[in-house]
């Protein structure tokens, strides 16, 4: 039998999916300009623009507001933002690979592995790796914790793989198994550490975008916007997949090459995310489900718009961490949930018995 190579098609007449994500687009920028004025040192609205009219000043002398936004709340909203995108991007492209609504990043390890190698590097760094921090200097956490949450990755891959590709059942097994035993590992770890270290496994595995630095916002911005671009192209594959991947295969979509793009692009954008934030949880999976209410199935429109829903949160989740209790943060893991939750029910509860 012959394949003929699909194209997926048109978007019907009367489509919502561009309006909806022109809305979501204005949203994230009022958003955005909401959470550069929010914290410790609030910065007025009106005062914005003249900041950001002091980026393309001669002038080297810049006043406590100009430092203050382009030293500090400047790349931490851009972190937040690019991250939030990443993981909104993740969980759509995973719960399409799956076809199931209630898959998350984390199936595939990426999160657990990344927090293992966190949390052998703050407990048991400085003795099983005493010349780790001589060579990678600041960026000794953020390279064990993303080549961590690779490996783990790696991992249920190979473990999932067979002969004529991956078994997207045994993937889900393999890294419900995984994640346990990583979860076991840190409560090891936990055990083992001293009140000092447990206090700072405890902080980065509950996320925050307090160490937000340039460096960090170039090394995400730059995975995460390859998985946006790559992620966008994979929408018309993933939409012949939710037929089940026989028929996918009859309409020409090479599925295991498919999956294989998904778990990659995947691994990169959680990875670094995780790696830089900390774990920073829900977003993956609650962006996906908002906009697949909002906009119905079809990946065209559910992949951007998780990607501008899951900014949008982290973003709001921020603003709050940073505010509610200042000069004290809260952990922006915990916010994330707290504000997507409430939201996320209201969806649900408005769009009683339609399908998901």
């Amino acid at each position: 039998m012959t394949t003929s190579r699909w194209r997926g098609g048109v978007a019907p007449a009367g489509s919502k999916g561009p309006w909806l994500l022109g809305t979501l687009g204005v949203l994230l920028v009022g958003i955005s300009l909401f959470a550069a004025g929010q914290g410790a040192y609030g910065l007025p609205l009106r005062e914005l623009p003249g900041v950001l009219a002091a980026a393309f000043a001669a002038d080297g002398d810049r006043s406590a507001a100009e430092l203050v936004f382009f030293n500090i709340r400047l790349p931490r909203l851009l972190l937040g933002l690019m991250a939030g995108a990443g993981l909104g991007m993740a969980g759509a492209l995973m719960q399409g690979l799956f076809r199931n609504p209630l898959a998350d990043p984390g199936l595939i390890g990426v999160s657990s592995g990344a927090a293992l190698a966190a949390g052998v590097t703050i407990v048991l760094g400085a003795s099983w790796f005493p010349d780790l921090p001589r060579a990678l200097g600041s960026w000794t956490l953020v390279v064990m914790a993303f080549g961590g949450g690779l490996l783990v990755t790696w991992l249920i891959y190979v473990l999932s793989s067979r002969e004529g590709g991956v078994r997207v059942g045994l993937m889900l097994l393999a890294g419900i198994a995984i994640n346990a035993l990583a979860g076991a590992g840190l409560g090891l770890l936990s055990f083992l550490a001293s009140d000092e270290q447990l206090r700072s496994l405890q902080f980065w595995l509950l996320g925050s975008l307090g160490g937000a630095r340039w460096s960090a916002v170039w090394l995400v911005s730059g995975l995460c916007a390859m998985t946006l671009v790559a992620g966008f192209r994979l929408a018309r594959p993933l939409n012949a997949l939710a037929l089940g991947e026989a028929q996918a295969v009859l309409l020409g979509v090479p599925v295991e090459r498919l999956q294989r793009q998904v778990v990659v692009l995947t691994a990169l954008a959680v990875g670094a995310v995780t790696a830089t934030t900390g774990i920073i949880g829900f977003i993956g999976l609650v962006a996906p489900h908002m906009m697949r209410l909002l906009a119905g199935p079809d990946h065209r429109w559910v992949l951007p718009g998780s990607a501008l829903i899951g900014a949008s949160l982290v973003l709001v989740a921020d603003a709050v961490a940073r505010t509610v209790a200042a000069p004290a943060e809260l952990p922006l893991g915990v916010l994330t949930a707290l504000v997507g939750v409430p939201f996320f029910l209201t969806l649900l509860r408005s769009a009683h018995g339609r399908r998901l």
